[in-house]
């Protein structure tokens, strides 16, 4: 095994451990072959050193032979580096169908024993390894059960909020626990009545009151929970207040309300809203980080907000969309002042959804 700068690298090279980004997230498995691609990549994430066989970096006719051949086969099956992708995304939904298993196991079993935190974190490092395939605006998990939403909502509020972490320059220490208040932030309502809790008409406000006591639920259960940090606790107590003080159940305002529940907030809301309720069906994810930007006024966090939007709505030039008239198109530009509302091409014409306000992206065709 030897270390070699990645400006010294070639193509055909196979590396023999796993490389890390500079903040510790898996860039490439070991056993992979380099393609020319796979070069930029590493400059792009800044990464030094790679280990290589021994052997491959001796003689450099070698190197340029086995170079030749990657490089012929990679010409000869241009899509070869994405043919694996649907069974990676598959892999993704096996590892988020267990997390469902066991997070609803936990979550029916929480009133009468300790919650099994550390089959949870398990899981949920096997869910995150998948990460990378992940998309928030396009996952869906598989064979949805309107019932469980409380088990997606988490799940997938765990996935987003650890992203966020990731994004908004958390230290590493804190994404796996960001994880966590994500997943067990409605906790509480494990304690609310059924017949509330599952309700499809308005709530009463003796109702409404009993389902806001979920929160406090949450932490009381909490605080007897091994391994996880305040910040976790303080997310099930907190994810409801707001910047302004007009939340629940203390009115906190902005400065008082941790990191981590102004995270969650962001993540529980997009997700609440775009997935499909009993009584509601899902909406756009376009309109909904709409409605989250104008919630960033004295609502949620505005620099959480800003993170998020911006970087959910980053890398989606050349994506097709369903537009609210039922048009499909693809996203050519966006405009960061505007996010939400990128030119489209349909049918050869551009749509700026800036200026046709009323339209807009219905649905984003993953």
């Amino acid at each position: 095994m030897a270390s070699v700068p990645v400006l010294d690298l070639k193509p055909g090279l196979k590396i023999v451990e796993n490389v890390h980004t500079p903040l510790g997230g898996l860039l490439m498995h070991k056993g992979k072959v380099l393609l020319p691609r796979d070069l930029d990549i590493l400059r792009a994430f800044m990464v030094q050193l790679v280990e290589i066989e021994d052997g491959q970096v001796k003689g450099r006719e070698e190197v340029t032979e086995v170079s030749d051949s990657a490089k012929a086969g990679h010409a000869d099956n241009p899509s070869s580096h994405i043919e694996n992708e649907p069974a990676a995304i598959d892999q993704l939904h096996k590892e988020y169908d267990r997390m469902l298993h066991l997070t609803k196991s936990a979550f029916q079993s929480v009133l009468a024993s300790e919650l099994p935190i550390y089959e949870l974190r398990h899981q949920m490092e096997a869910l995150i390894k998948q990460l990378k395939f992940y998309n928030v605006l396009t996952f869906t998990p598989r064979n949805v059960n309107e019932y469980d939403y409380l088990f997606h909502n988490a799940i997938l509020s765990a996935l987003t909020s650890y992203t966020i972490a990731r994004w908004h320059g958390l230290p590493q220490k804190d994404w796996m626990q960001v994880a966590f208040a994500g997943l067990l932030h409605d906790i509480g309502n494990t304690k609310i009545d059924p017949a509330i809790l599952y309700k499809p008409d308005s709530l009463t406000g003796e109702e409404a009151e009993e389902m806001r006591m979920h929160t406090t639920y949450g932490y009381q259960q909490l605080r007897k929970t091994s391994a996880i940090n305040e910040g976790v606790r303080l997310t099930a107590l907190q994810h409801h207040e707001k910047m302004d003080g007009s939340g629940y159940p203390f009115h906190l305002t902005g400065d008082k309300i941790h990191i981590y529940a102004k995270i969650v907030a962001v993540a529980d809301i997009f997700h609440a809203m775009t997935l499909n309720r009993r009584y509601r069906k899902a909406q756009s994810p376009y309109l909904v980080l709409e409605q989250i930007k104008s919630e960033a006024f004295g609502k949620l966090d505005p620099g959480v907000v800003q993170t998020f939007v911006d970087k959910v709505t980053q890398f989606h030039q050349g994506t097709r969309v369903r537009l609210s008239d039922d048009s499909i198109g693809e996203i050519v530009f966006s405009d960061r002042q505007h996010p939400t509302r990128p030119m489209v091409s349909v049918h050869g014409e551009i749509v700026n959804l800036v200026q046709a306000r009323h339209l807009h992206i219905e649905e984003v065709l993953a």
